[in-house]
């Protein structure tokens, strides 16, 4: 599918209807980490399945790609947690993930700073709208991370800072309000809550719609082995995280590559469709 470029945003529509919207010039305060996201994300009948900038988490955007904790530094936003304390501190290490171009359409490449100016990572990301089809869409989302840095750097999270079950680290979801206490079917016969921490291929996140008697499920496809950090309250949350219970190091000069796929679906899917989906729609061997 074209996306429409406006100069901050590009847009996909289908059949009269704004699916996506990816800010690439955001605007924002630098304690909510400024970076790329995606806001509104809707489904085919409208219904619009991100929250953005909610009161309990300023930072959070949608859909968008973070880091919790690099080296010390936080491309996340917010306060950052520290081991010593126990608890969350304002710091002075909140980043930046900044567009420098399209290369192509689709293709975009960005620089990361430290909040000291530092630049640390070079990344390219491709992102596309396809299978437009029945009652779904589907957003394909792929990055490569290159540290820039010199030395290592080490991706981590608050529970490998020691924060008990709290791993989020890398492409995370913000679903509205009305979504909490959704529910979550994954992999393998797996699903609930207890998703937090498990490994999966796949899961999904079903919520309903204040105003409209409608539902909405949004199905995530990552790369086998990959560690879920999932909430159903006090919010909707879905990342598949980079780091969950232990620090991933990238040596000085080394890329990184992660590939996801958001479908975006109207209704309520059980875990047959599910299957079904993802059956009919690997991610292996998608651009």
């Amino acid at each position: 599918m074209i996306l429409k470029d406006t100069g901050a945003e590009l847009v996909a529509e289908a059949g009269g209807v704004e699916l996506m919207r990816y800010v690439y010039r955001p605007e924002m305060p630098a304690f909510e980490g400024s970076k790329p996201y995606f806001h509104p994300l809707r489904t085919l009948a409208g219904d619009v399945v991100t929250a953005y900038r909610p009161h309990d988490h300023r930072w959070h955007k949608g859909l968008q790609m973070t880091v919790s904790h690099l080296s010390g530094q936080n491309f996340w936003g917010g306060g950052s947690y520290v081991r010593e304390r126990r608890g969350y501190a304002d710091l002075p290490n909140v980043g930046t993930m900044r567009h420098e171009e399209f290369t192509s359409p689709g293709r975009e490449r960005l620089t990361w700073h430290t909040q000291a100016g530092e630049h640390w990572v070079d990344e390219e990301r491709e992102l596309a709208v396809r299978d437009v089809e029945d009652g779904s869409w589907a957003l394909d989302f792929s990055t490569s991370i290159t540290n820039v840095r010199g030395e290592p750097l080490r991706f981590g999270s608050p529970t490998t800072e020691g924060r008990p079950m709290a791993g989020y680290s890398g492409l995370f979801w913000r679903g509205p309000r009305s979504f909490t206490d959704g529910r979550v079917i994954a992999a393998d016969g797996q699903g609930g809550p207890e998703m937090m921490g498990r490994t999966a291929s796949w899961l999904a996140y079903t919520g309903e719609h204040d105003e409209v008697d409608r539902a909405s499920t949004l199905l995530f496809l990552a790369e086998p082995g990959t560690t879920w950090f999932v909430r159903t309250t006090p919010f909707a949350a879905v990342n598949p995280s980079l780091a969950f219970f232990e620090e991933v190091e990238l040596p000085p000069g080394g890329t990184a590559r992660h590939r996801y796929r958001v479908v975006v679906a109207d209704g309520a899917w059980d875990r047959d469709r599910l299957s079904a989906y993802v059956l009919a729609h690997p991610l292996e061997g998608r651009p």
